[in-house]
């Protein structure tokens, strides 16, 4: 699909691959609406898309709370009416360090569920029926390895993960011919802040560059390889090209 004047809608787009993605895009001459929590970071972002010739718009909003879905749908309707593209981004680790199972606490179990599968389930519900209206449309799951690996640690992240990845699967399903494409992507593991809290000791030069992860997703929106509900991984897509 071309992305000159496509509205595009990013979740987790203050920083990492979300900000990333947008700025490529928008490069491309997408509209594009960023959505995060914190907004002096996400209005940091918005100017340097704005500042490169872009168009670019900030959504201040908190994905885990159910009441946000409605600020985030009447904005990015307002700023771009149709949205074309739905990057589900956003997430949380829960907390850092990253606590062991037996450990962990029931309420940041809750809270990573909020963010990383309830919240999307609910922007996609609100999003998706226009595009079913207009019979177009990508939905993009940002998933992770987490999802299918058995990490120490990673239990509260990778089974958020694990279920929005069943998520995907299904809703691709029911979809499947209406014009609505949705597929899901493993980045892999990046250099970026979420990473860094999580693995503080890890080696950021054998870390994936959010922007080049986030030009193969830019690719995989207008590549016809990739089926309905599929789960591309970025690196095997790189060595696919």
């Amino acid at each position: 699909m071309t992305m000159a004047k496509a509205g595009v809608l990013i979740t987790g787009a203050s920083r990492g691959l979300g900000a990333a993605l947008a700025r490529v895009l928008a490069k491309q001459g997408a509209r594009v609406a960023l959505v995060a929590r914190g907004r002096e970071a996400l209005d940091a972002e918005v100017r340097a898309i704005r500042a490169a010739g872009g168009e670019a718009h900030a959504i201040v909003a908190d994905l885990g709370e159910k009441d946000a879905i409605h600020t985030i749908t009447g904005a990015a309707a307002a700023l771009l009416g149709d949205i074309d593209v739905l990057v589900h981004n956003g997430g949380t680790l829960g907390p850092a360090p990253l606590p062991s199972l037996t450990d962990a606490a029931c309420e940041d179990l809750e809270r990573t569920l909020a963010v990383n599968v309830v919240g999307p389930f609910r922007l996609g519900k609100a999003i998706v029926g226009s595009m079913l209206l207009r019979g177009r449309g990508t939905i993009v799951h940002i998933s992770s390895d987490a999802a299918v690996g058995a990490y120490p640690g990673w239990g509260l992240y990778g089974a958020s993960k694990a279920a929005f990845d069943q998520l995907s699967r299904v809703w691709a399903e029911e979809l499947a011919g209406s014009g609505v494409r949705l597929f899901a992507v493993d980045p892999g593991e990046m250099d970026t802040a979420m990473h860094a809290d999580a693995v503080p000791e890890a080696d950021r030069a054998t870390l994936a560059q959010p922007a080049d992860v986030a030009r193969l997703i830019a690719a995989m929106l207008d590549d016809p390889r990739i089926a309905q509900g599929e789960r591309v991984s970025a690196s095997a897509y790189r060595a696919s090209r």
